[in-house]
C-alpha cells in the first residue's frame, strides 16, 4: 500500500484515517502506562522482594524480551501484514503483566518482565509500519507528535497515582491494574490494523535467528558487566559480543557502525541516545526515594515532568523539523538531554530541593523530544517500500537494545557499589555521569545526519 497523497484538508483524524490512529494511540497510552508506572514503582518493590542486584534487570529484561519481539513482529508485518503481530503481541504483554503482579521473587518477576517484552515489541514495529504504510510524508510529523501526545494520559496518571497505590495498598495492582487497557487497545486498534492488509512486494530476509543470538548476547554482557568476578565478568561479556557482533550487522543498515550518512547514522544515533536517557530514566525514582526521602508518589511526579515536556519537544519538532532540518533537532536535543543528566548528578550530590530533580528530568524529556522523532523520520523517508518493518525493526531494535544496555549498565554499577558497600550516591553519579557523556557523543554523531527530510 503507498501512502495516499495528503490534501489540505486531510489530518491524522480525517475519516480514512480515525481509526487507525486512534487505534496506535490507545496502544502507545497503554506502553506509557506501563513503562512510567513501573519506574515509579520499581524501588517498593525491591524494598519488599529483596536482591537489589537484579533491579537493572527488571529494565533489561524487558528490554531484550522487546528486542526479539520487535524482529518477529517487523518481519510478520511485512509478509501477512500488522494486525496478526499486533494482537500476538497483545497477549503475551498482557501475560506477562499478570505474572509480574503475582511474582513471589525478584527472579521471577525478572523472567514476567521478559515476556511482557516480548509482547511490547510488536507495538512500535506495527506503529511505524503503519505510520510508514497509510500516512503520507506530510502528515508523518504529525502522526509522531500526536504518538507522543499519548504520554500525556499516562504522564499524568500513571507515575503519581501509581505511587499512590504501591504506598497504599501494593505494588502488585500496578501490574494488575494495566490488563483492561490490554483488552481495550485489542479491541479498537486490531480492526484498523487489519484494513492495511500485506504491503506485497519482495519478501524480505528472515532475521529472526539472529535476533535472538542478539539478544542473547547482550544478556552476556550485561551478565559480566554484573558479575563480581574480575575473570568471569570479562569473560562473559566478550563471550556476549562475539556471540552478537555479526547477527547485529546483519539486523542493521549497512554502514551503522561507521555512522554511514542518512538512515545508518540515524538508526545507530537512535541506539546513543536511548544509553543516556533510558540509562538515566531508570534511576530517577530510586534517587529521589532512596537517597533524597522522598515518597515513591513525589518520585513520580519527576517522571510525569520528563513525559510531559518530551511530549512538548515533539509538537516543537513537528512544527520546525521541515525547516530547521532533522540535524538540528537531534543535536539540540541530545545537548539538552546531557545538561538534564547533569541536573540530575547534583540532585544526587548536593541537598538541592527535590522540585530540583524533577525539573532535572523535565529538561532531559524536553531534549527527547525534539531528538527523538527526526530519527524516525529519516528512516521512514529512506525505506524500500514494502519493507517498511525491516527497516524500522532495525531502528526499534537498536533502540531497545540502547534501553538495555543502559538501564543495564547502570544497574551493574549500582549493583557493584552496593556489593563493595559504596554509597549510593557514588554509584548513582558514576553511573549518571557516563550517560551523561554518551548524551555528548549523540551531540557529535548528529552531524552525520541530513539536513533536511527525505521526500521534502
Amino acid at each position: 500500500m503507498q501512502p495516499v497523497p495528503t490534501t489540505q484538508t486531510e489530518g491524522v483524524f480525517s475519516p480514512g484515517k480515525r481509526a487507525l490512529t486512534t487505534g496506535l494511540v490507545l496502544a502507545i497510552t497503554l506502553v506509557g502506562f506501563e513503562a512510567l508506572a513501573i519506574a515509579t514503582v520499581l524501588p517498593v518493590v525491591s524494598r519488599d522482594l529483596g536482591d537489589l542486584g537484579l533491579y537493572g534487570w527488571v529494565f533489561s529484561a524487558f528490554f531484550l524480551g522487546t528486542l526479539v519481539g520487535i524482529v518477529f513482529a517487523g518481519r510478520s508485518a511485512d509478509r501477512v501484514g500488522p494486525a496478526r503481530p499486533f494482537a500476538i503481541g497483545l497477549v503475551l504483554f498482557g501475560a506477562g503483566l499478570l505474572a509480574g503482579g503475582c511474582a513471589p521473587t525478584m527472579a521471577a518477576l525478572v523472567a514476567a518482565r521478559a515476556v511482557q517484552g516480548l509482547g511490547a515489541g510488536a507495538i512500535p514495529a506495527v506503529g511505524y509500519v503503519a505510520i510508514g504504510r497509510a500516512y503520507a510524508p506530510a502528515l508523518q510529523p504529525r502522526m509522531f507528535a500526536v504518538l507522543s501526545s499519548a504520554w500525556v494520559l499516562p504522564a499524568i496518571l500513571g507515575p503519581t497515582p501509581s505511587g499512590w497505590v504501591a504506598d497504599t495498598f501494593s505494588w502488585r495492582w500496578v501490574f494488575l491494574g494495566l490488563l483492561p487497557l490490554v483488552i481495550i487497545a485489542g479491541v479498537i486498534a486490531t480492526p484498523a490494523l487489519r484494513a492495511l492488509g500485506p504491503p506485497g512486494g519482495v519478501e524480505p530476509p528472515d532475521r529472526r535467528a539472529d535476533a535472538l543470538l542478539v539478544a542473547a548476547g547482550a544478556g552476556l554482557v550485561l551478565g559480566g558487566a554484573g558479575s563480581r568476578s574480575y575473570v568471569i565478568g570479562p569473560l562473559l561479556a566478550l563471550a556476549g559480543v562475539l556471540l552478537a557482533a555479526r547477527p547485529f550487522m546483519r539486523l542493521m543498515p549497512p554502514g551503522t557502525l561507521r555512522l554511514a550518512t542518512g538512515m545508518p547514522a540515524a538508526v545507530a544515533i537512535r541506539g546513543i541516545i536511548t544509553i543516556a536517557f533510558f540509562g538515566t530514566d531508570a534511576y530517577v525514582s530510586l534517587t529521589l526515594t532512596s537517597l533524597r526521602g522522598a515518597s515513591a508518589t513525589l518520585a513520580g511526579v519527576a517522571l510525569t515532568a520528563a513525559a510531559l515536556a518530551w511530549t512538548a519537544g515533539a509538537w516543537i519538532q513537528e512544527r520546525r523539523v521541515r525547516r530547521a532540518g532533522p540535524r538540528a533537532f537531534v543535536r539540540t536535543g541530545s545537548f539538552i538531554i546531557a545538561i538534564g543528566i547533569g541536573m540530575m548528578i547534583v540532585t544526587t550530590q548536593f541537598a538541592v530541593p527535590i522540585a530540583f530533580g524533577v525539573l532535572a528530568w523535565g529538561v532531559g524529556g524536553l531534549g527527547m523530544g525534539l531528538a527523538y522523532a527526526p530519527l524516525s523520520l529519516i528512516v521512514l523517508g529512506e525505506a524500500r517500500k514494502g519493507a517498511e518493518g525491516e527497516a524500522t525493526a532495525a531502528l526499534t531494535l537498536n533502540e531497545t537494545l540502547g534501553v538495555a544496555l543502559g538501564t543495564g549498565i547502570v544497574g551493574a554499577v549500582v549493583a557493584t557499589g552496593d556489593a563493595l558497600g559504596w554509597s549510593g550516591t557514588t554509584a548513582l553519579t558514576l553511573g549518571f555521569a557516563g550517560c551523561a557523556v554518551v548524551a555528548l557523543c549523540s551531540a557529535v554523531a548528529a552531524q552525520r545526519l541530513p539536513r533536511v527530510l527525505p521526500n521534502q
